[in-house]
């Protein structure tokens, strides 16, 4: 083998080795919820393949079959409401945002460029006390607006960015072509912009679905009360790893199938949003 395939080989060994650090608690996890309590809870072995599957742990999380307790269908609803209304207001604001950033601000574009980056950046758990005192105060606390609203404020920073790197790629002759043509700022978002960088809406979209989707700190400080918690949430209130294994590895999936469908677009985005 000369230098090259070695370094090739190498790289790939690295490569697998980190995404299966990466994947095994993921693969344990999945592993568990198939498993009876008989084999969850045994002191003496470590049941890898030696027992015999089941699906009670998710009819018994996803279905109204046996206790409420372990019953999750009300929280997946309201993860839902949640991740749906923030991620259509982010990107209802990110696309203005950016365009506006990509075509019109250009004194302090990049103090501006920065201060989002800033936002995005900075941890959640800094700015969690004031809105639950600010949510307190004007009634928004264990609500969905609230929520909604929490979690637009975290991804709008992420969205306007990924969402620029695509706009500065549209040909700003296209713009000039459609204004001397008479139309007008909302018509060239709407006929022009959008359909150019319907990749990059597709992924930023999903992108803030899934930050939204799995978003734990908010919920705990904004919700209160039982009927309101989020899927993340709601595993805290069960008592049988099963259902917990089975609620988790559940909820996983939408977000895999979402990566795996934007992959290309995704390592596209994220990578033009730090080059701009």
């Amino acid at each position: 083998m000369n230098q090259s395939a070695i370094s090739n080989f190498l790289r790939d060994l690295v490569a697998w080795t980190v995404v299966a650090l990466f994947m095994f608690p993921i693969f344990w996890w999945a592993l568990v919820s198939i498993q009876p309590a008989s084999a969850i809870f045994d002191k003496d072995y470590i049941n890898i393949f030696n027992f015999v599957p089941t699906v009670n742990n998710y009819i018994l999380t996803l279905t109204d079959v046996g206790s409420s307790l372990f019953n999750s269908r009300e929280a997946i609803l309201n993860s839902l409401i949640v991740a749906i209304g923030s991620t259509v207001l982010v990107i209802m604001i990110g696309v203005s945002a950016a365009f506006s950033l990509s075509h019109h601000l250009n004194a302090h574009k990049h103090n501006f460029i920065i201060a989002v980056f800033l936002a995005r950046i900075a941890p959640p758990i800094a700015t969690i006390i004031p809105i639950y005192v600010t949510y307190r105060t004007i009634g928004l606390n264990d609500t969905w607006a609230g929520l909604i609203l929490a979690h637009t404020a975290m991804n709008a920073p992420l969205a306007i960015l990924l969402l620029k790197s695509f706009i500065d790629e549209v040909p700003r002759e296209m713009f000039e072509a459609a204004k001397i043509d008479g139309a007008t700022e909302f018509q060239s978002l709407i006929k022009i912009l959008i359909p150019n960088i319907s990749g990059g809406l597709v992924t930023t979209t999903i992108l803030c679905f899934i930050f939204s989707w799995t978003e734990f700190l908010m919920a705990t400080y904004l919700t209160d009360q039982m009927h309101m918690l989020p899927v993340q949430l709601s595993i805290l209130r069960m008592a049988d790893w099963g259902p917990v294994a089975a609620l988790s590895t559940a909820t996983l999936v939408p977000s895999f199938v979402a990566i795996l469908l934007v992959r290309k677009n995704l390592v596209r985005g994220l990578t033009w949003g730090m080059q701009k």
